[in-house]
């Protein structure tokens, strides 16, 4: 749990009003210790409040929207949430282990693009950076599993 943010002044700060159901779902993605999936979020937002998928969905999507939660990828087609950097949360890069599907964040500054040298030699405009390692994390690799293999498709 991080005790440093004041969620509804970040909602505040970001332009938004600061409902009961805006700020409960930016707890839950701010108080996670990793990037979580909306279904998570959606079941555990639900736990303490009368609320459907969709709203959480929304309120989602306007929280990315606002730079105030960021949208990750989660491994495959998935996708999970994470407080955005902020004064309390500085950019990180995330682990994402291959053989149980966990996402990790890892030290803030343990591997840093420059992304001014990449900005002058790129005509685009360049809106996030999310740098994911891959591979096996060190539970699985205690546990003596592997890498997951997709099955090949025929066609």
């Amino acid at each position: 749990m991080c005790l440093r943010c004041n969620y509804p002044e970040l909602l505040e700060t970001g332009g938004l009003d600061p409902t009961p159901n805006r700020v409960r779902v930016l707890e839950v993605v701010g108080n996670n210790p990793a990037p979580i999936r909306a279904q998570e979020i959606f079941a555990t937002v639900r736990r303490t409040a009368a609320i459907n998928r969709v709203t959480v969905y929304r309120i989602l999507d306007r929280l990315v929207e606002k730079g105030l939660i960021e949208r990750l990828s989660g491994g495959g087609r998935s996708l999970v949430y994470g407080i955005a950097p902020n004064a309390n949360h500085p950019a990180h890069p995330h682990f994402h282990c291959g053989s149980c599907d966990a996402l990790q964040c890892l030290q803030p500054g343990s591997l840093t693009v420059d992304v001014g040298e990449i900005r002058r030699s790129f005509a685009g405009e360049i809106r996030a950076v999310e740098v994911r390692l891959e591979g096996i994390c060190s539970t699985c690799l205690k546990k003596g599993r592997r890498l997951r293999r997709r099955p090949k498709t025929e066609g």
